[in-house]
């Protein structure tokens, strides 16, 4: 029997362990997909952080950056391969800005044991210039 995930009062079915879906149960990339669309998005689901780079733009700047981050919908092959929307690269106002998504335990001592199930996951995007890399 499947078990169910509460996010925002509502019952979710968590996908099975094999990521296979039924028509009213999405498959674990879906899952983990969702999610992160939902953190980058909204910063509902987990934790959002700026390097020191991204926190020193000039404000306008800075809004652009975030609405870069946002807004994005350009995944592909070449920058998700496995279908989770977890990082990309934009360009913004001549800045190469990385955006990524970690995934860590409740405890943030190690990574998540089920990146699909936000019980047992905490979600940071960290936003950074690529010249911090």
């Amino acid at each position: 029997m499947n078990s169910l995930a509460r996010e925002n009062g509502r019952a979710m079915p968590s996908a099975s362990p094999e990521g296979n879906a039924s028509p009213s149960q999405p498959t674990r990339d879906e899952r983990i997909r969702a999610l992160n669309d939902r953190l980058r998005r909204t910063g509902l689901g987990g934790g959002v952080c700026v390097t020191r780079g991204v926190a020193m733009l000039d404000f306008a700047v800075l809004a652009l950056v975030i609405d870069a981050v946002v807004e994005f919908t350009a995944f592909g092959p070449d920058n998700d391969p496995y279908g989770e929307h977890d990082c990309a690269v934009v360009e913004v106002s001549g800045l190469t800005v990385i955006w990524k998504i970690d995934y860590y335990d409740r405890a943030y001592t190690g990574l998540s044991p089920d990146a699909a199930d936000p019980s047992v996951t905490r979600r940071v995007l960290t936003i950074m210039l690529a010249s911090e890399c």
